[in-house]
């Protein structure tokens, strides 16, 4: 398993990002992913996951309504669309394969800092 997150910067409160995760080295398609982030001091938590062929995603109370998670099946892709990015946002912003929980080996991870 690989996963290469990009995407990320530097943005003010109220605005958005796409973040973009390449995955390859396993069956794409029949694995849930979702996105988890890291701020500096804290502990990494989920932020969002999807069930493999998109039946389901679930969200982190604090980003629902917020954030969209996507996939692109075809692509080996998985996206996570984040507006009215607010400072407590702010997060190193990391991809994996598995629904609530990590199963695989972390990637880089892409930064996200929101500041005005």
């Amino acid at each position: 398993v690989q996963v290469v997150e990009s995407g990320g910067g530097v943005v003010q409160p109220g605005g958005s990002l796409r973040l973009s995760c390449a995955a390859s080295g396993f069956a794409f398609s029949k694995y849930d992913m979702s996105w988890h982030r890291q701020a500096p001091g804290k502990a990494r938590e989920l932020v969002a996951g999807i069930l493999s062929g998109s039946t389901g995603r679930n969200y982190a109370g604090s980003v629902s309504g917020r954030f969209t998670i996507s996939r692109d099946d075809g692509k080996n892709m998985v996206y996570l669309q984040m507006n009215n990015l607010k400072p407590e946002d702010t997060a190193i912003y990391y991809c994996n394969t598995g629904y609530y929980r990590p199963e695989s080996t972390w990637g880089p991870g892409t930064q996200v800092t929101v500041s005005s």
